[in-house]
């Protein structure tokens, strides 16, 4: 089901990968938690806190591209380029441990490496300094510089811990969030790969495409939609769809919408779907019951059926109950069952045992039964014993 996995099948983003830990337990096994880069609004913006590394600071005064370029091609070896902009409002995991929340309560994010591995090899302890505890204004962007290139792109915090392994880290002040937008717009290769992340471009792309989104200016909402756009590889416009989803709030919604409705494309709506399902927006429940009952893929509306589980509730329940009765397909069918097995058990587990007392399809009350015996509860053991008496 690779459609209902992370965008990328749960490879990170930009060196760092998204938790979204406010869905449930299918969500949390589905989204990897590599991250813990805490982003929202109140604090006070502050100097980068990075150490083991060679910093120097320059103001920018010809554009950012121009700095970059010239950084580039004055490094003698690898070097690490640096800047802050404002980050889109909403709190948001992305840096490099593994424990952001236990329990329900945020944990202090470690610090990260710049240097070695996969890139997102956690430091343990913090390195010091005060920690914000409602998270930072402001996103850090770092560019790896080598060969007279960028050609790495990572995304945190501006008050997460960084270790630049003893390379030389150029701290821009001053640089412009369009100027910024408009650099890593350069940076997305439209490159037709539908698995980028194989290739060194396809990974400056994904890196420049995350962080993106997390600028707070209009122009990244804008570089978003361009790249959402039917004319674009499929791999860039699902990637392109989910930030939308995530981070550009009400104005990213209803470019979804838009697009779940007309694209002509069933692998571009399936991920339009799951985007819609991690936005905010207050219609996106209402959007995904509409996508379940009409749309004309039958995998499009097993995609919304199985994502509107996870928001749960009595309102979706209704739409589920519906298509298990009323769907032309049996696989929507028994996704729909399936999604009756996300519901809170209270929900779940009495409309399973109609559907499997009930339904005319014996593949369908056959499924029903099969979760109804994974519930473990005592309703549906009772149930099960009747069955078998």
């Amino acid at each position: 089901m690779a459609g209902d996995q992370w965008p990328d099948g749960g490879r990170s983003h930009g060196g760092c990968v998204l938790s979204v830990w406010r869905f449930g337990p299918v969500m949390r096994r589905l989204l990897p938690t590599a991250c813990c880069l805490l982003l929202s609004t109140g604090i006070q913006a502050q100097q980068p806190r990075i150490s083991n590394a060679r910093l120097q600071a320059r103001q920018v005064a010809a554009g950012l591209e121009r700095e970059v370029r010239s950084i580039a091609d004055d490094a003698s070896g690898p070097a690490w380029i640096g800047y802050t902009v404002p980050a889109v409002p909403g709190e948001h995991l992305l840096c490099c441990s593994e424990s952001a929340v236990i329990a329900g309560v945020r944990q202090t994010c470690d610090g990260c490496r710049l240097e070695g591995g996969a890139g997102t090899t956690g430091l343990g302890p913090a390195i010091g300094g005060p920690v914000m505890l409602e998270g930072a204004r402001k996103i850090l962007v770092m560019l790896r510089v080598e060969n007279r290139r960028t050609e790495k792109v990572r995304t945190f915090s501006e008050d997460c811990d960084l270790d630049a392994g003893g390379l030389p880290v150029h701290w821009l002040e001053g640089v412009r969030a369009p100027d910024s937008v408009a650099f890593l717009r350069s940076l997305v290769r439209t490159t037709v790969e539908e698995k980028p992340e194989r290739t060194e471009e396809g990974r400056i792309s994904r890196g420049a495409l995350t962080a993106i989104a997390f600028h707070a200016d209009a122009s990244a909402g804008g570089a978003l939609e361009e790249f959402v756009l039917v004319q674009n590889p499929l791999w860039l416009r699902k990637q392109a769809a989910f930030w939308l989803g995530s981070t550009r709030g009400q104005e990213g919604f209803a470019v979804l919408r838009r697009l779940v409705q007309e694209d002509s494309s069933v692998p571009f709506r399936r991920e339009a779907v799951f985007a819609i399902s991690v936005s905010k927006a207050p219609e996106a429940t209402d959007t995904l019951m509409q996508v379940a009952r009409h749309d004309t893929s039958a995998e499009v509306r097993a995609q919304a059926l199985f994502w509107l589980a996870q928001k749960a509730g009595a309102r979706v329940a209704g739409t589920i109950t519906d298509a298990i009765a009323n769907d032309p397909d049996t696989q929507v069918k028994e996704r729909a069952v399936f999604a009756l097995s996300q519901l809170p058990k209270d929900e779940g587990v009495p409309l399973l045992i109609e559907v499997a007392r009930t339904n005319k399809n014996p593949v369908v009350r056959k499924r029903a039964v099969f979760w109804l015996g994974q519930s473990k509860d005592p309703r549906a053991l009772a149930f099960i014993e009747q069955v078998l008496r």
